[in-house]
């Protein structure tokens, strides 16, 4: 049936057309945007993931600011500490020179207070937009990362630097908690008196036909039989006269009867002994195998910890000598604080050493060479760090003691800045990495996007030829629909 009312074929020719000119458009918009999904009406699922994705590729360009940022940051603390570390190797040498007394102590001096000087401009200058990794103790954090739970909650991870503190403040001594019980001192008082062990001969009313051999810190002295005539108390007498005309420093002997008394004053030091009578031990007692050294000691717990602040006041006579701990700091470095605040007083005859008992507990050993001294150790909590450098402006070569105690002390801030260097170092490559990684994840996500995102352009180009022959195609299609009707007027001629 025809009709001039209802032209099926043009309605049929319409929507094909309509058809055919959507998508010509949706592909015209492909290739003009270069995107296949350009908005969530395209497909909001694919859409909504490109738009959470592009937020993080967003996010980790900010990243990529703050690690550069914090990269240059460590960079200039690294080149400071190396810098300082420089400077105390020289000073180093300086120290080293004033060990000979033929030399110009005062000179020394006068290089050393103007290397030291160095480092602390160098110090004060290593800053990157007002930050200053070698002074103060707080750590800095690092903008890193952004981790996306699968729940979709994201958080910030950082990368913690330790700051290094190269300066040469004394801290202040806190009022918190008492950590007295962490230290002992060894004795209520500092003196000067030798310290000594007894050989005693037995009683022989002759000893002429003996051999007799006495060693003292290494040196030996001998006796043939006949060397001696006489009895055991002429046999002391021999080895007393022989001991001292020895000429070691520090050592003594004297005699009464048959004991002979030998005596040491040396700092820090044993003084080993053995004696034998033809060729045994029997005939000759020694009351102890080694004479102690002359020294008294603070000794540090084995167990406890030392937190950041934490003071101890080691007190030698009317002088209090104050150190103050550091982050990440143990007793060594308390024990060493306190060796270079009691160095760099100079007080006549006190002089100091660190080192570990068996037990390996550290200890400070204080002696002294001149009048007793009152000696105590106290600890509280709660106080301000003193500088990883405490104790530089304290060294003084200008004499035997200062220039003795400096040697010691050099090697102790040395090492100090050579580790602040090596952390900075390490830290700057962890840096380095995840800048590296965060550029490449990048590129990762931002190819990712374009893979769910971008337009296919080649299929897009061919696409675009075929709905144009179609747009064509179905143009004639509807011309030809609608001149249908005009077929009817033939039937009315």
């Amino acid at each position: 049936m025809s009709s001039i009312l209802t032209n099926s074929s043009a309605m049929v020719a319409l929507q094909t057309l309509k058809s055919i000119n959507s998508n010509l458009a949706k592909t015209q918009n492909e290739i003009s945007t270069g995107k296949a999904v350009a908005t969530a009406k395209d497909n909001s699922a694919v859409w909504a993931i490109s738009k959470v994705m592009e937020a993080d590729v967003n996010g980790f360009s900010a990243i990529s600011d703050s690690l550069a940022l914090g990269e240059s940051t460590i960079a200039v603390a690294r080149q400071a500490s190396e810098t300082v570390t420089d400077l105390l190797t020289q000073m180093k040498g300086k120290i080293v020179a004033s060990q000979e007394q033929n030399v110009d102590r005062a000179k020394l001096q006068t290089d050393i207070s103007a290397l030291r000087d160095q480092v602390a401009s160098v110090v004060g200058a290593a800053q990157f937009n007002g930050l200053n990794m070698v002074s103060g103790t707080e750590d800095v954090n690092v903008l890193a990362s952004l981790d996306r739970a699968s729940n979709g909650t994201v958080t910030a991870s950082h990368i913690t630097v330790n700051r290094q503190d190269l300066t040469t403040s004394a801290g202040t001594y806190g009022s918190g908690t008492s950590l007295s019980s962490n230290a002992t001192a060894s004795a209520a008082a500092v003196v000067n008196t030798a310290n000594s062990q007894t050989l005693t001969i037995a009683t022989d009313a002759d000893v002429s036909g003996d051999a007799f051999s006495v060693t003292v810190g290494g040196s030996t002295v001998s006796f043939s039989a006949g060397d001696i005539t006489g009895d055991q108390d002429a046999a002391a007498l021999s080895i007393n006269n022989a001991i001292n005309a020895l000429g070691l420093e520090g050592v003594s002997a004297s005699v009464s009867s048959n004991v002979v008394t030998i005596a040491s004053t040396r700092a820090f030091e044993d003084v080993s002994l053995a004696a034998l009578k033809n060729g045994a031990g029997t005939g000759v007692t020694l009351s102890g195998a080694s004479i102690g050294e002359r020294a008294e000691n603070v000794t540090f717990s084995a167990s406890a910890t030392v937190n950041e602040g934490d003071g101890y006041r080691v007190t030698v006579g009317s002088d209090t000598y104050t150190y103050v701990a550091g982050q990440s700091e143990n007793f060594e470095d308390v024990a060493r604080g306190l060796k270079a605040a009691v160095d760099a007083a100079g007080a006549s005859g006190i002089t100091t050493q660190v080192a570990q008992n068996s037990s390996g507990q550290w200890m400070l050993k204080v002696d002294n060479d001149g009048t007793s001294q009152s000696f105590s150790v106290v600890g509280a909590a709660g106080g301000t760090a003193s500088g990883g450098l405490f104790g530089l402006g304290g060294i003084n070569v200008t004499t035997d003691s200062g220039a003795t105690a400096a040697l010691d002390n050099i090697e102790t801030l040395i090492d100090t800045s050579i580790d602040a260097a090596a952390a900075f170092g390490s830290v700057a490559g962890r840096v380095e990495t995840q800048s590296d990684f965060i550029s490449k994840l990048s590129d990762s996500l931002k190819a990712g996007i374009g893979s769910l995102v971008d337009a296919d352009m080649e299929a897009a180009s061919a696409r675009l030829q075929a709905l144009q022959v179609q747009q064509q195609l179905g143009t004639q299609a509807l011309s030809i629909a609608n001149q249908a009707p005009q077929n009817i007027l033939s039937l009315f001629r």
